[in-house]
């Protein structure tokens, strides 16, 4: 009897298991976190408890803006809340982030950051409206990326690095604000991530946009003749 060759199965993954994986990548996504996170994960260890620290973290730096602590040209100690978040949030990107509440991480650690940067710009004087408009530039980012994920279309990995990541974005706004040169370094950074997120943003959307464009141009062109006029005469019914 001959038999023919059969084609090797291809190994079906576990749904619980891309869940996970899925979840897991979202979640990292949503931290945006940057290049000295990308540095150190993989030297952290199990790292800390993501929803916790996060937590800890808010609470601290909003304890440090409520105690007055900062003021402008009292130097190195505007790092402090800067360190805080550094200390305790970057050690939890070593989690998976699949806990039940891991879902909150993202949103403590955005919360903390914005708290963070009033805390600093109020303490050295710098314009309202200016860290209006960064918070407003990091913010479209956080929900560009929520956004394309939900659309299950991932932002290039290089995005968050270019993007400095809210560790390195608050590292140095803390130097800023410890060397007196806080409203320039807002400025900056206003100008170099608004350009950079809008577009990266726009080019992403477009060219998504012109692809399936040409996909639906190819659906249309593989068409039968009967499908084709099918569809016509109905859309001439519609009208």
């Amino acid at each position: 009897m001959i038999t023919h060759p059969q084609a090797p199965a291809t190994a079906v993954p576990d749904p619980d298991e891309e869940r996970r994986r899925v979840q897991t990548a979202r979640l990292l996504a949503y931290r945006d976190d940057g290049p000295l996170v990308a540095l150190l994960r993989g030297k952290m260890g199990p790292g800390l408890p993501p929803v916790p620290a996060a937590l800890v973290a808010l609470l601290a730096v909003a304890a440090i803006g409520v105690a007055g602590l900062l003021d402008a040209g009292t130097g190195p100690i505007m790092l402090l809340p800067v360190l805080v978040m550094v200390v305790l949030v970057v050690p939890s990107a070593a989690r998976d982030h699949l806990g039940r509440f891991d879902w909150l991480v993202p949103p403590l650690i955005r919360g903390a950051e914005f708290l963070t940067i009033l805390v600093l710009g109020l303490a050295a004087g710098s314009p309202k409206w200016l860290l209006y408009v960064l918070i407003y530039v990091v913010g479209y980012h956080t929900y560009d990326t929520v956004y394309r994920t939900r659309q299950s279309i991932w932002p290039a990995p290089w995005v968050f690095q270019a993007g400095l990541g809210w560790e390195v974005r608050l590292l140095l706004l803390g130097v800023g604000a410890a060397l007196g040169l806080m409203t320039w370094v807002v400025a900056v950074m206003c100008v170099y991530l608004g350009v950079l997120f809008a577009v990266e943003s726009i080019t992403s959307w477009v060219g998504l946009d012109k692809q399936s464009a040409l996909a639906q141009a190819s659906d249309d062109l593989e068409a039968s003749p009967e499908d084709a006029l099918e569809q016509a005469t109905g859309e001439a019914e519609k009208a």
